[in-house]
Order: C-alpha cells, then sequence, then structure tokens
C-alpha cells in the first residue's frame, strides 16, 4: 500500500520552474534526489522514473561513440526543457528492469510531451525501438 501511495504521489507532482541537475552520487532514494540520468531516466523525490513511448541513447554503457555524444546531447536537452517546469504523468506502472522504474510522461508547461520533442529533435526514438539506430 505504501508503495502505491509513493507512486501515486510521484504521478501528480509538478515542480515549478527551476533548474534540475544531471544526477550524481549514490544513495539518490535515501537522499530524496530530483535529477536526470539520461535523456529518458530520472528521480524525483527519490523515486526513479523511465519515460513512456521512448528509448534515448546511453551515456553509460554505449555501443558506439556516436551513441554516446548524442545520449550526453539528449540527456542536457531534457534537462534544458524541464528547467522551465514540468509534471510527471502516468498510471503507476513500472518497467520491466531489475529496478522497476515508474513508467512517466514528462509534460511541460505548454502542454508537450518532453519524449515527443527528443523524439523529433533526433534524440530519441519511440519506444519499443528497431535496434540501436545512433550505431548502425
Amino acid at each position: 500500500m505504501r508503495i502505491l501511495l509513493a507512486a501515486a504521489a510521484l504521478m501528480t507532482w509538478t515542480a515549478p520552474a527551476m533548474a534540475i541537475e544531471e544526477c550524481s552520487g549514490g544513495h539518490r532514494e535515501a537522499r530524496k534526489l530530483t535529477c536526470i540520468v539520461d535523456g529518458d531516466t530520472g528521480w524525483q523525490n527519490g523515486k526513479k522514473w523511465r519515460m513512456l513511448d521512448i528509448d534515448a541513447p546511453e551515456t553509460f554503457g554505449a555501443q558506439c561513440d556516436r551513441e554516446k555524444a548524442i545520449g550526453h546531447k539528449a540527456k542536457n536537452r531534457l534537462i534544458a526543457l524541464m528547467s522551465k517546469g514540468y509534471r510527471l504523468a502516468g498510471n503507476g506502472e513500472k518497467d520491466r528492469t531489475s529496478d522497476k522504474r515508474v513508467l512517466v510522461r514528462v509534460i511541460l508547461p505548454d502542454g508537450r510531451d518532453a519524449g515527443k520533442v527528443l523524439i523529433r529533435e533526433g534524440l530519441a526514438q519511440p519506444w519499443p525501438n528497431k535496434g540501436n539506430m545512433w550505431c548502425e
């Protein structure tokens, strides 16, 4: 029940316009951090989330130099978009990875979906994807 309440609180979180930072250091849950890991993953008050319907290139464990470079651009662009304010919207579902990230959409103050912005700008691809388009 506690997990469901925490997920519900995450789903309704609206953040005012303010700087959001790249994640660093460990113990993010205990430190209740709000930060961005990469172009499709972040933390909100110590809860890890993953964006729905997109796949951004990896910054850690990239398969090629191009993927890593575009991954950093995607992360920095998401930080810039979210720094003007955002809302996380989801239904409490979690992904299938071992860390069970909450699946969300990042909604910007003007109503745009940040994931769709990243796809339109070539910094992410739709999920499910058709492979690593950055290294092909």
